[in-house]
């Protein structure tokens, strides 16, 4: 099986009908499948920088993340999902790979769920703070430099 290949464009780049999937995978996953009612469509995927990375099959989003630029400069990477039908196939890695290849020599940050802090740490992350819940779900934040992984 060959690996699958990694899209990634800006807002303005995505052809409306893949704008749509992939809002619609992340719905799928966070809002109907966690069940937390949250405004999902925050603004943030309209910024310049923001850079939408995905998987596809048949040109169905099977895997999906985004990579924000902060005010302090470093990348925000958050949005992580892989649709149900999907999981175990080593999207997610596949994902956090290319999106680190983007972030470059910056630091980055993530809100990760708590249950998956030790995969985060697997790709450079550590625990910068205490546990909290964001919409009933234990979350840490993490950190990763840059600059340590060159």
């Amino acid at each position: 099986m060959t690996e699958p290949e990694v899209r990634c464009a800006r807002f303005d780049e995505l052809p409306a009908r893949t704008a749509y999937l992939l809002w619609k995978l992340r719905v799928d996953v966070f809002v109907v499948e966690q069940q937390c009612v949250y405004p999902e469509l925050d603004g943030r995927d309209l910024d310049p920088g923001t850079r939408h990375l995905w998987t596809e099959q048949q040109a169905v989003p099977t895997a999906y993340l985004r990579v924000l630029d902060e005010s302090d400069g470093t990348a925000r990477i958050g949005r992580v999902c892989v649709a149900a039908a999907h999981r175990g196939e080593g999207l997610a890695r596949l994902l956090m790979e290319r999106a680190l290849s983007e972030v470059g020599k910056r630091d980055s940050v993530l809100n990760a769920q708590a249950y998956l802090a030790a995969w985060y740490a697997g790709l450079g992350y550590v625990v910068t703070g205490d546990e909290y819940l964001d919409d009933g779900i234990p979350h840490v934040p993490m950190r990763r430099t840059g600059a340590d992984h060159e």
